[in-house]
């Protein structure tokens, strides 16, 4: 009987091509699009869940009061972790780790020297590896990192210095200018789903012999990679610790900042909380996986739709047949699992070519969002299981309803073949499901239209300074190149097609930032809110192009000697006329006094995720690590080899690396960039599949209506008539999509913008373009097929009836 119902199956297929050609391919791509959106969620849902302790583990940051709220930092004081083992006898385990980047230089075998500069180089305690499991090649954790100056690479790290991981222990190489480390273990190369993008370990004990050693007993400032972990032990409530926290503060810090208390962030939530972030610069918040599975439902059941709607209109053509089937003894359980079976063999064709497609796809979709999802997904069980489901739930979705609509037919009244589309209910049915699939593709196509609008806006929109055309070197971080400021600049100026130089901690706008309060105008405590420190020489503001609407920029120096402040810092402290805050004083940390002598105009120093930010700028030599260059637009391919010339010849020892600013200043939004991309495909993927079912329907209202075709035609419609005949039904349906999805549409856009503190409003330009574009699209797939059926011959359509 099986045979029977498999023969039957290939040769209805057989039989109508077309309705199974759109099938297969619709089911194929919405399981595709699926399957990838599931790749994805699989892949950031799974981040650091191979470490054993990981629910009882928790990062302890810090939360920030200020007149503008609450904000947080993944960042703790340096002592704060030695303090949690003193006063918190019931934690299972304490450990630090700090973020720095930096140089590295190798002595290679032939004498020469390889030098790279590396964004991640970790200092870590000892007791970082009792927390986390993060396995060991070569050497144990207990002992290769006892002495301050040892170091532990990763393989995939000692392969690319030492050629050989076997042949990297008792090698050594330089960190900036702090120290030469010696290799004496091997990590196992990190997973690409952690949040520890490890390469280099050294010990935390090193910290004593850099910079950062004046930090070490400092309760109050934090840095940002600085990180505490803490393990729970069985019984301990995060509310309970985090009460306790507060107290911790008081104790230790200064009156003043005791507000700004740690606070302890479950392990499990570092990858999709971005109030904190992580240190690989990506999270991926729960509202974007939900998003993400809900397009992925979304588009599955767009692809089912098709199926039932060309299910149910076939259902006309097969009537005697059920009718003889009935006749000769079938019951309607028989017939329900034949279309069942049939649908079962169409889904399973369709899943095949479905993964096919999926596999061709991930290279692009790795390369798009910047994951390392495998290749070999398909032996993954989580992975075998989805496809399962999706296999199962598409065979319901698609095919009951076909199975009891002409499971049910009367045989008499199908051997006549007087079965119309009215008696199967297939009329309304098919409506409501166009409806349904338009509504889901309008949702799609309103949220791509909102997320490129809002893309558009941060690439256009002004930052208060000018960021094109300007490279940014950085400046190496030594003090004999500092030496050199001067005579570089010089250099560089010599050549025409450079417009301005200029030395800064940084851009106006970086990843990189410092903050810290201070006090104002002779005033005995420090303000409420913190000021972005910017510090530059007298060109800086030339260079960006930042204007003054009170006094002048600083006087040239090396040190502290004036300071220049924004307009939002003024109006932090209450100061509505800039004028008046001339020659008022500010105190940096009781050591770095100065007049202010001049006010710019507000500047982003980050995205548009955030507001403006009060700014404090002046000199100081010491912590300068950029060199920024304004060039002449058109001479960008003459410039960077002289760049690169120069460099060298000024800094033979340090590592030429150059970035465009508004380069870095677009990968702020790399994510929402990544995520447009993408929302791009799904919104088209759905139109796709969408139109791939109307223009089966219409194929079949063709056939069906062929009679009815000629008949207009010979008493003199003309093939326009026709065509809106048949464009006309669609039209409205599409319409009726419209009006559903649209206030859909906005509230979820709205929410989504929400995030950004500088956004684009939801005009109704937005949904016009929706709808528009809707209804184009719909009529060149509907007016293709009704073209044709419009253009027969009505003697030929008249005769094969």
């Amino acid at each position: 009987m099986l045979k029977n119902y498999f023969i039957t199956a290939i040769r209805n297929f057989r039989r109508n091509k077309t309705y199974a050609v759109i099938n297969v391919l619709g089911l194929a791509i919405g399981i595709a699009a699926c399957l990838l959106i599931f790749l994805v969620i699989n892949f950031e849902t799974s981040f650091d869940n191979f470490h054993p302790k990981r629910k009882s583990l928790y990062r302890v940051g810090t939360e920030l009061h200020s007149q503008d709220g609450l904000s947080y930092t993944d960042g703790a004081a340096f002592p704060v972790a030695a303090g949690l083992r003193r006063d918190f006898a019931q934690l299972e385990g304490v450990g630090a780790i700090f973020d720095r980047g930096g140089m590295i230089t190798v002595e290679e075998a032939t004498g020469s020297q390889k030098r790279l500069n590396e964004d991640h180089f970790f200092f870590t305690e000892p007791q970082f590896f009792d927390l986390f499991n993060f396995p060991f090649l070569s050497g144990d954790p207990k002992t290769s990192l006892s002495d301050p100056y040892s170091a532990v690479l990763t393989q995939e790290t000692a392969e690319k210095y030492f050629g050989d991981w076997k042949k990297a222990i008792g090698r050594t190489f330089k960190y900036r200018d702090e120290g030469t480390f010696k290799v004496t273990g091997i990590l196992k190369n990190v997973p690409a789903n952690t949040d520890f993008p490890l390469n280099f370990i050294v010990p935390y004990s090193a910290l004593e012999h850099t910079n950062i050693k004046s930090n070490l007993k400092d309760w109050v400032s934090t840095f940002g990679g600085a990180n505490v972990y803490v393990q729970f032990s069985p019984g301990m409530k995060l509310e309970k610790f985090n009460a306790d926290l507060k107290h911790f503060a008081k104790k230790y810090k200064p009156e003043h900042y005791a507000e700004d208390a740690s606070v302890a962030q479950p392990f499990t939530e570092i990858h999709f909380d971005n109030r904190f972030g992580n240190y690989r610069g990506h999270t991926f918040s729960h509202g974007l996986v939900e998003a993400l599975s809900l397009i992925g439902i979304f588009l599955l059941v767009i692809a089912c739709v098709n199926f039932v709607n060309l299910a149910t209109a076939q259902a006309v053509n097969r009537s005697k047949e059920v009718g003889v089937r009935k006749v000769l003894g079938s019951g309607r359980r028989q017939l329900s699992m034949q279309f069942i079976g049939e649908t079962a063999l169409i889904v399973l064709f369709s899943l095949a070519l479905g993964i096919l497609m999926a596999e061709i796809a991930l290279p692009y979709l790795n390369e798009l969002l910047g994951t390392k999802i495998s290749k070999y997904f398909p032996s993954n069980p989580s992975i075998i299981l989805f496809l399962l489901i999706v296999a199962i739930l598409a065979t319901a979705l698609s095919g009951i309803y076909p199975a009891i609509v002409l499971s049910r037919f009367n045989p008499i009244t199908a051997l006549k073949s007087k079965i119309t589309s009215k008696m199967i209910g297939g009329l309304s049915l098919r409506r409501g499901l166009v409806v349904l699939q338009f509504a889901i593709a309008h949702i799609l196509i309103i949220g791509v239209i909102v997320v490129v609008t809002q893309m558009n806006y941060f690439r256009n929109a002004s930052l208060g300074f000018d960021k094109a055309a300007i490279i940014n070197l950085p400046f190496p971080d030594d003090s004999m190149a500092r030496t050199k400021s001067e005579y570089l600049k010089n250099q560089l100026l010599a050549n025409p097609d450079i417009v301005s130089v200029s030395f800064s901690m940084n851009s106006p706008s970086s990843d990189g930032n410092w903050n810290s309060d201070f006090k104002f105008d002779h005033a005995d405590k420090a303000t409420n809110f913190s000021a972005n420190l910017k510090w530059a020489d007298v060109d800086y503001f030339k260079t960006f192009s930042i204007p003054f609407v009170a006094g002048s920029s600083f006087e040239k120096g090396d040190t502290v000697r004036q300071f220049v402040v924004n307009e939002t810092l003024l109006h932090k402290l209450g100061i509505t006329d800039p004028k008046q805050a001339i020659g008022k004083e500010i105190n940096l940390w009781d050591s770095k006094k100065a007049v202010i002598v001049g006010v710019v105009k507000d500047f982003h120093v980050s995205s548009l995720r955030r507001p403006l930010d009060a700014v404090l700028m002046s000199t100081w030599k010491d912590v300068y690590q950029t060199i920024n260059i304004k060039i002449r637009p058109a001479a960008v391919s003459t410039i960077l080899p002289f760049l690169q010339e120069t460099w060298t010849e000024n800094f033979p020892n340090s590592v030429y690396d150059y970035s465009f600013l508004d380069k870095t200043i677009e990968n702020f939004y790399t994510q929402e960039r990544q995520l447009s991309t993408l929302y791009k495909i799904f919104a088209g993927i759905a139109i796709f599949i969408s139109c791939l079912g109307l223009y089966g329907l219409v194929s079949f209202m063709a056939v069906q209506r062929t009679r009815e075709v000629g008949i207009r035609k010979v008493l003199g419609a003309t093939a326009d008539h026709i065509v809106f005949l048949f464009s006309k039904e669609f039209t409205i349906l599409i319409l009726i999509a419209f009006a559903i999805a649209a206030p859909l549409a906005w509230y979820f856009m709205h929410r989504w913008l929400q995030d950004f503190t500088y956004r684009v409003n939801i005009g109704p330009g937005v949904f016009a373009m929706a709808i528009i574009g809707s209804i184009v699209i719909a009529w060149i797939t509907v007016g293709y097929r009704a073209l044709r059926a419009a253009m027969a011959n009505p003697v030929k359509s008249l005769r094969s009836e």
